[in-house]
């Protein structure tokens, strides 16, 4: 009998949302390690314990600089599976665009998916537009940038996070939340100037959209709205059950999907 093939190490690189850090993926990060691979979750300027303030990052590349610089650093010809959350869906973006060659397939869990057709700022334009004003409750938005590099901040409020983000994850992990977030921004005054992502770079990059079925943040029509919007084709997964945090409402589900994908792309 032949001796079965032995099992391939991925790497796997978590990129967290908006106001949040790598503390998020506390649950997922033990699995994925648990079943053989490699996993690396940072934070991004201004979060997590990065000591930047949100005041001193203006825009959506130093934002991103901790995946980039991280991405410089692997070896040559290793490809990692890089999953973005949320907002982190940008700086995915950002970062395959930038490497394409370190990344094996990039993949959006419940993110801003942007496309290589209109400015990076399209789908958080076409976001805000659909969602009104109240729908972000108790989250605080200022203005924190200059004349030359405006820039909006926001911190998700208690309200906003239990019944928008967390209202089917553990109470633990609500309060953990609540304890932890940071100041952020969408970036869209940066977004709005910047260059269209590259269909060298960017679009040239195996992509797979993870759908939560309970998201109340992105809600689930508008997920399928950037997937529709994606002329090249996002494979796409789903998740029952999962608010807009799976990696906390749904670990075991989100990991076995994960590995499900690292499988196929890497």
């Amino acid at each position: 009998m032949a001796a079965a093939a032995p099992k391939v190490e991925k790497h796997f690189v978590l990129v967290h949302g908006a106001c949040h850090g790598a503390w998020s993926w506390y649950k997922l990060k033990p699995r994925l390690e648990s079943a053989g691979h490699r996993v690396t979750a940072l934070d991004l300027a201004a979060s997590g314990i990065n000591m930047k303030a949100i005041q001193d990052v203006h825009t959506l590349y130093e934002y991103t600089e901790p995946l980039l610089e991280f991405l410089a650093s692997l070896p040559p010809n290793e490809k990692v599976v890089l999953v973005g959350h949320s907002l982190g869906g940008l700086n995915l973006a950002l970062a395959m665009d930038k490497y394409p060659e370190k990344v094996a397939v990039g993949v959006f869990l419940a993110a801003f998916m942007p496309d290589t057709r209109h400015k990076p700022s399209y789908v958080l334009d076409q976001y805000n537009e659909r969602a009104p004003a109240e729908a972000w409750l108790d989250t605080q938005f200022s203005s924190c940038g200059t004349g030359n590099q405006p820039l909006t901040s926001m911190l998700f409020g208690p309200i906003f996070l239990y019944s928008r983000l967390y209202q089917l994850c553990p109470i633990e992990d609500f309060e953990l939340a609540k304890t932890l977030v940071r100041s952020g921004s969408l970036f869209i005054e940066d977004l709005s100037k910047a260059k269209n992502f590259s269909n060298e770079g960017y679009g040239s990059i195996p992509r797979v959209y993870v759908v939560c079925d309970e998201d109340l943040a992105i809600p689930v029509k508008f997920q399928q709205w950037m997937i529709e919007n994606d002329v090249a084709k996002t494979d796409v997964m789903e998740i029952k059950g999962a608010d807009h945090m799976a990696m906390l409402s749904k670990p075991e589900e989100l990991c076995h999907c994960l590995l499900e994908i690292a499988c196929k792309y890497a």
